[in-house]
């Protein structure tokens, strides 16, 4: 299968959820807005191999008393962030992306995803990202379970737990208002 049918049911699923997702400000609802407009212009809009802006899905990771987020550092970014990345056919859904793209990179089997949208995230690329030029990110929040131990993945050049108040100085621009957002989700 070529172009947008073997992930129209990702495109239909980012539909839903971003049609269903209330955002929390008027920027957010503005990405909101822009996604699905996006999604709308281009069907193989969740494809890596679609247009070179597309969704992708991540992931915050915390420890069960909402102390420490667990981050990688890119191997292409050089940055600590979130775990994420690019959808795949096979994914069922956005959320099972963000979880599966999670397990992956930090070598947890399992996480307790919570559901709905915590934030949204565009973002350009800079660097070695080959085709890729924006990541039209969809950023959803899972804990861990208390005192498991992560792996490095070959995606990663390495992957520690932050406390929440001491992120990375280098993007805790970035992640400050994902750690907000998502603290604010869990309650």
């Amino acid at each position: 299968m070529t172009g947008a049918a073997p992930f129209a049911h990702l495109s239909a699923d980012a539909r839903a959820e971003l049609d269903a997702w209330v955002a929390p400000d008027d920027q957010q609802e503005a990405l909101r807005v822009g996604y699905l407009a996006h999604l709308a212009a281009h069907p193989d809009g969740v494809a890596k191999a679609g247009p070179p802006a597309h969704l992708t899905a991540s992931c915050l990771v915390v420890d069960p008393p909402r102390e420490r987020v667990l981050l990688t550092l890119h191997a292409k970014a050089g940055q600590w962030y979130q775990l994420g990345g690019h959808l795949e056919a096979d994914d069922a859904t956005l959320a099972a992306a963000a979880a599966r793209e999670a397990r992956e990179e930090s070598g947890l089997a399992t996480l307790t995803l919570q559901p709905g949208i915590v934030q949204l995230d565009r973002h350009e690329l800079v660097g070695s990202f080959g085709r890729c030029r924006e990541h039209l990110d969809v950023r959803y929040v899972a804990v861990a379970p208390e005192g498991v131990e992560h792996v490095v993945s070959d995606e990663s050049l390495d992957l520690a737990w932050w406390p929440i108040d001491a992120l990375p100085p280098e993007s805790e621009h970035e992640l400050r208002p994902l750690v907000t957002a998502a603290l604010r989700h869990l309650g």
